[in-house]
């Protein structure tokens, strides 16, 4: 979508520095951490949000949390970490492209 911020950085258009990449997916750190780690993880092609990525494509779903527990082990947290996927407005969801929030560190919040 051309007007998808996170498509951009999917793209290139937008300057990431990706802490990871397969096939399908690209992570990078979040602008605006919630914790010590905080990286999210997109699939390149768009998709407004979790479910939709479920529904269109199942093993991408697989292949963004393989990915965002390849991110935690590379951030040295793969025995404590937590994903999050906002979906819709009343979720949270304030990008409206799928992804993944990878979260960890010692100010980590409780739910």
């Amino acid at each position: 979508m051309a007007d998808c911020v996170f498509c951009k950085i999917a793209a290139g258009e937008i300057p990431a520095k990706f802490v990871a990449e397969t096939a399908g997916t690209v992570a990078f750190r979040d602008m605006s951490p919630k914790a010590q780690v905080h990286v999210l993880v997109i699939p390149r092609r768009h998709y407004p949000n979790l479910g939709a990525v479920a529904a269109a494509e199942p093993a991408l779903v697989a292949e963004m949390v393989s990915a965002a527990a390849g991110v935690a082990g590379a951030e040295g947290v793969a025995e404590g970490y937590r994903i999050i996927a906002n979906t819709g407005l009343g979720g949270g969801q304030t990008v409206f492209h799928a992804h993944l929030h990878m979260l960890a560190g010692p100010s980590l919040p409780g739910f």
